[in-house]
């Protein structure tokens, strides 16, 4: 969240346009920005830029369950449409793309590196040296590092250490974040965006991004876990002393409450997710038994065969899988190591986190305080954008003013093994450098 001391050069003070791309479960969706240098605000310090909307084109998401495409004719469509969208409204042309990735089992490890400085005074090749010997830590030949950043350094093994640039030493040790995944759901992302003439800068995990755009830096500083409620993925984010210190994915979102719902109540998915935004609730209430509502069957074109069902059967069905889900979420929290990091501070955000009620059902399973966390700090998102299923799209056009300390070497070279795609993502380094 918080730039690492000495991080902002010139470079990273210029202005421009930046491109994303939200591939969800539930939509696809294209933002067009432009970014201006801006002075520190108080709330969110680690904000270099001020970032303003300029274009923005959302589709229902086709082809794509769970982050990972299993149509590319249709997901490609999907893309197009929205990039097209975003392209009429900005009024310009694009070819290049940040994207979001949720699939792939993301997986967070920690390595710690050392390296000799021999009594010299550690220098910008020092840190790159160190960070790169630290991710390489993490190479396998099925997965690919996502992120690697430095969670601290440490110098003559005193620990702590936020910018070791300029002190001297013999050895400069770091600890590091690396967060991989697997390769094939990443290669087909990138070849359904390559084949609607688009490149891939960067790919972005989407707890890191939706965890930039929901937090307030003190949140970020103090411990905190951010969850994105997707369609079909709740992913998980951890940032602690400012910075992304784990991951975690589940294969459950808002679409399997609305496939409960179909199911047992035998109506159509359109039908079900209707029910589940007008009337679902995560809990009970004394009037649901009094409360009656229409359920269409399935192939009642007609509307007369229609039933109506008590509301407290929608909320059984709504309330059952949502604390399964919270459970889920509990247990992964205890397992992280960082429980006792993130206190009693938990955001939710994704487009299935504004179900009625929810956030009173995760303060009693998770134990902890909730709030929901919407998209912080952009200026010109349509009104209809400023929930929180859009924060992973505006955390996305964040990410380039917190990327600097991030190692791309070692991602250079893996994605020699990105088949197809002439080594795109291999720009990254020079990309951030020219164009903030």
């Amino acid at each position: 969240m918080t730039l690492l001391a000495g991080s902002r050069d010139s470079s990273s003070r210029r202005s421009g346009v930046i491109s994303v791309l939200d591939v969800g479960s539930s939509k696809v969706c294209c933002v067009i920005g432009r970014l201006k240098p801006c002075e520190e605000s108080q709330h969110l310090r680690g904000r270099t830029h001020k970032v303003e909307v300029i274009g923005i084109g959302h589709q229902r998401a086709v082809g794509i369950k769970s982050g990972v495409i299993i149509d590319l004719d249709r997901a490609e469509q999907a893309i197009r449409l929205a990039v097209d969208a975003a392209e009429r409204m900005a009024g310009l042309t694009i070819d290049s793309l940040i994207v979001n990735l949720s699939a792939g089992r993301l997986s967070s490890e920690v390595f710690s590196a050392n390296i000799d400085l021999g009594g010299h005074a550690a220098t910008s090749a020092d840190v790159k040296r160190v960070l790169a010997a630290g991710a390489k830590l993490a190479f396998d030949d099925e997965r690919r590092v996502v992120h690697s950043l430095p969670t601290g350094f440490s110098l003559d093994g005193e620990r702590g250490i936020q910018n070791p640039r300029g002190m001297i030493g013999d050895a400069l040790g770091v600890d590091m974040h690396v967060l991989t995944a697997d390769i094939a759901p990443q290669r087909n992302l990138e070849l359904c965006i390559n084949r609607s003439h688009l490149s891939v800068d960067k790919m972005v995990a989407t707890p890191y991004a939706s965890g930039l755009a929901a937090l307030v830096d003190d949140e970020a500083e103090l411990g905190s876990a951010c969850i994105d409620l997707g369609g079909g993925t709740t992913t998980i984010s951890i940032f602690a002393n400012g910075k992304f210190v784990h991951s975690d994915a589940i294969a459950v979102g808002g679409h399997h409450v609305t496939m409960d719902l179909a199911r047992g109540l035998s109506t159509r998915l359109e039908d079900a997710e209707r029910l589940k935004v007008m009337h679902g609730s995560a809990l009970p209430s004394g009037a649901d038994d009094r409360e009656l509502i229409s359920v269409p069957a399935i192939g009642d074109d007609d509307g007369n065969g229609a039933v109506q069902l008590s509301r407290s059967i929608v909320t059984r069905i709504i309330r059952a899988r949502i604390e399964e889900t919270l459970e889920l979420i509990r247990d992964r929290l205890n397992r992280s190591g960082y429980g006792n990091v993130i206190g009693k501070r938990v955001i939710l955000t994704g487009g299935a986190s504004q179900l009625t009620g929810l956030v009173e059902a995760a303060r009693r399973v998770l134990g902890r305080t909730v709030r929901i966390g919407r998209p912080m700090g952009i200026a010109g998102l349509p009104e209809a954008a400023k929930g929180p299923a859009f924060s992973t799209a505006v955390g996305l056009m964040i990410y380039p003013q917190v990327a600097g300390f991030e190692n791309h070497q070692e991602r250079r070279n893996q994605s020699a093994l990105m088949s197809g795609t002439g080594g795109r993502i291999a720009r990254v380094g020079q990309w951030f450098r020219d164009s903030f």
